[in-house]
């Protein structure tokens, strides 16, 4: 079987019930990719075997609320309202698709991965906070009835506003970069700063352009300083119609504001714990997350302040910060390098090895690197071949099927160098591959041939 999801120690959280029942559904995704690959009966066996998956996924989900309702555990509620949402949204909608398609070997094959990668995801993260072994960056979320208004909302007030249709991406957005990013911090308070409330928007660049500058009949491309102040009091009245929902915020004035640099913002982030986290499309006008973190800020401070008297110079100076940044980038011409490995040895090796000469940004999985490249396409991948969940010739198909990733460079990295390994690599026609023992030099010099190829120079 080519394909198989591998249970690793680290996945167990030291809950013997809970541990087996996770081992018990890899194995029942391991089965589903053997009914894949035969072809008697395989749809029907499939069709039964997802029904079998589905089942044990549900028994566990309530064995799961059981155990932690037992010991008192504090994250119960939220765990219940993720349990939720995979159950009743993310299982339905890859049945239709399965269904749709009559069961497709895509289809089924997404079906798995997603399913799969929800598994490792959710046994790394929230599992593991059961037991005390990893923070819960998402126990300070809000209700979910709270946090489903809000979406609402949001999807709403972006219609009225620009008449966009948007759709959500994601409830738990991590800080993941997307194209040109502008983050605008704002902090709300009352009157007597008895509580607070801080709020990040993130615009693609684009997306501020085609609304914002649109309403301005703005004719280039590019921010300016009057897009910008004009971004930020819509921004501003943007987030108070969203505040009118939320009744513990009735009294909020808008006590600072800030304009971040990628880098701030994520300081923020890695810091801070997230009431709400979304990620939403515009239907290609560009992308646009809004989160809400937790009032406490960062000891070192965030920014300088905007206010009325230095409005103008902030805003110019953030411009020049930008300009200075693009043209830094844009003078070191520096090719984007996604590295896709479940080892985070691996991934640090390749980043510091790489990192003077390229920007490389890091996916743990197949799954996390779908996603980053959609949101921002780097110009080679060198992706992993033997990885526990999506392994590499899964993530290599699902990138060539969708149009806009088909002639992406992927270079495949891998332990072995048998015949017969590397002709199961090539037969998905990868740009090349690397074996993971050469020496850091070699792998260098091979990356640098690659895209000296590239660009006419070798």
């Amino acid at each position: 079987m080519d394909t198989h999801f591998e249970w690793q120690e680290e996945y167990n959280i030291g809950v013997d019930a809970i541990d087996k029942e996770h081992q018990r559904l890899f194995k029942i995704i391991n089965k589903l990719f053997v009914f894949r690959e035969e072809e008697k009966d395989s749809q029907w066996t499939c069709q039964e075997g997802i029904k079998y998956f589905k089942g044990h996924t549900i028994k566990h989900f309530a064995d799961e609320e059981a155990y932690m309702a037992s010991i008192g555990y504090e994250g119960l509620e939220e765990h219940r309202r993720i349990h939720r949402g995979f159950r009743e949204h993310t299982l339905p909608a890859l049945e239709q698709e399965l269904e749709q398609t009559n069961y497709a070997p895509d289809s089924v094959d997404h079906f798995l991965g997603v399913c799969a990668g929800w598994l490792i995801g959710h046994t790394l993260t929230e599992d593991q906070a059961i037991t005390g072994k990893r923070e819960d960056i998402w126990e300070n979320l809000l209700p979910s009835e709270m946090q489903s208004s809000i979406k609402q909302v949001i999807v709403q007030l972006i219609f009225d506003m620009f008449h966009l249709e948007s759709q959500l991406i994601s409830d738990t957005y991590r800080g993941e970069k997307f194209g040109k990013g502008v983050y605008y911090r704002l902090v709300y308070g009352t009157p007597k700063d008895e509580a607070k409330q801080e709020i990040i928007l993130v615009f693609e660049e684009k997306l501020l352009v085609n609304t914002v500058g649109k309403i301005l009949g703005v004719q280039t491309n590019k921010l300016d300083s009057m897009l910008i102040h004009a971004s930020r009091y819509t921004a501003q009245q943007f987030v108070g119609r969203v505040l009118e929902h939320l009744p513990a915020a009735k009294d909020y004035r808008l006590k600072e504001e800030n304009l971040l640099s990628y880098e701030q913002f994520q300081r923020i982030f890695q810091k801070e714990k997230l009431q709400i986290s979304l990620l939403l499309n515009t239907g290609g006008a560009g992308y646009f997350a809004y989160c809400a973190i937790a009032p406490h800020l960062l000891e070192e401070g965030i920014a300088t302040p905007i206010g009325q008297e230095n409005a103008l110079a902030e805003v110019e100076k953030y411009l020049k910060s930008r300009e200075t940044q693009e043209k830094k980038e844009e003078a070191e011409h520096k090719p984007k390098i996604l590295v896709v490995d479940d080892s985070m040895t691996v991934r640090q090796s390749m980043k510091e090895l790489l990192s003077g000469d390229y920007d490389v940004s890091l996916a743990e999985s197949g799954v996390a690197a779908i996603r980053t490249i959609t949101l921002n396409q780097p110009d080679l991948v060198l992706l992993d071949y033997e990885m526990p969940v999506c392994d590499g010739r899964q993530t290599l198909e699902m990138l060539r099927s969708d149009n806009s990733f088909a002639k992406l460079p992927v270079i495949f990295l891998t332990g072995r160098s048998d015949p017969e390994s590397v002709q199961k690599v090539m037969a998905l026609k990868p740009a090349g591959y690397l074996l993971k023992y050469l020496k850091p030099a070699d792998i260098k010099c091979k990356i640098d041939a690659f895209f000296q190829r590239a660009t006419g120079q070798a």
